[in-house]
């Protein structure tokens, strides 16, 4: 069955005043032209508004718009995990790769998605088993990435990764970032590894502060499951999930990690727009006389 395209859920972060008051804004202007915003009980709560269940959000919104940064918009690939809810974007926080939309033309931009201007991209996700002493104690999945840091104690990880039953190497780092394309311009580009364009099937592995110079980010195939196993008497390492659910890692555990091969999450590219004009601006190539090779 079709979804109606002007019930549209709104996701929101609910601790930034502009975010609540462009909620607001498009809640207004739904209501004049025959929009419905589908809130869940946290947004709806947050501005006193009527909401709607869970279940039902997931289940009529025929696509979901996004309003804070990046952080929100992770939030929200959690909360449609499982429903093809395609994912708009409007990034009320700083740098915003996943977020790219504007709150001038939000009004304009979501007339554009009710029209069928857009593009769906089917994004990659990681797909993650922690295993303990030969039991599965947690399952989980990541749109951006796998990190695995050490505590607040100084001390240097020695994570062995393996590929295909075979060892790739010894990590001495202050930790490891397993990622996806999406999120090869999050933190695995602050670590020195390479942007991978989305529609690439691959995973990168990238050491964070490595303790020896030969030690680099290496590429996986999209078909590549990598196992990652803290060795010695590594204590107090934590594994997080986009950088917003985290687990404790013990010595021996082994993390398996891969593209999962059934589920993706859906993003909205308005017509226009593509990513590497997403590239050229928030990275500023070609701008303040820095030239990508010709005039």
């Amino acid at each position: 069955m079709t979804k109606d395209m002007k019930k549209i859920g709104l996701l929101f972060n609910t601790q930034k005043p502009e975010a609540i008051e462009t909620a607001w804004r498009l809640w207004h202007w739904g209501r004049d032209e025959g929009i419905s915003f589908l809130f869940p009980p946290h947004e709806a709560s947050a501005i006193s508004i009527p909401g709607v269940d869970d279940e039902t959000w997931r289940k009529e919104a025929a696509f979901a718009v996004i309003l804070g940064g990046d952080g929100t918009f992770l939030r929200a690939a959690r909360y449609t995990f499982g429903n093809a809810i395609p994912l708009y974007g409007i990034n009320l926080g700083r740098l915003g790769f996943l977020a790219i939309g504007s709150p001038e033309s939000a009004e304009e931009d979501i007339k554009s998605i009710i029209a069928g201007h857009y593009t769906l991209q089917r994004r990659h996700l990681l797909k993650g088993q922690v295993w303990r002493s030969g039991r599965l104690v947690h399952e989980l999945h990541a749109l951006n990435d796998f990190v695995i840091s050490k505590g607040s104690i100084a001390r240097v990880t020695d994570l062995e990764v393996k590929v295909g039953g075979e060892t790739l190497t010894l990590f001495l780092a202050d930790g490891l970032i397993l990622s996806t394309p999406t999120g090869s311009t999050a933190y695995a580009l602050s670590a020195g590894g390479p942007i991978v364009p989305p529609h690439v099937p691959c995973m990168i592995v990238a050491p964070i502060c490595a303790h020896t110079l030969y030690a680099r980010p290496v590429i996986l195939s999209g078909e590549d499951r990598a196992v990652v196993i803290p060795k010695g008497d590594a204590r107090s390492l934590m594994l997080t999930q986009d950088g917003q659910l985290g687990y404790e890692l013990l010595p021996g555990d082994e993390l398996h990690a891969m593209l999962d091969p059934d589920i993706r999450v859906q993003m909205i590219q308005l017509n226009g727009r593509s990513y590497y004009d997403l590239l050229r601006k928030k990275l500023r190539w070609g701008f303040n006389g820095i030239s990508g090779g010709g005039e």
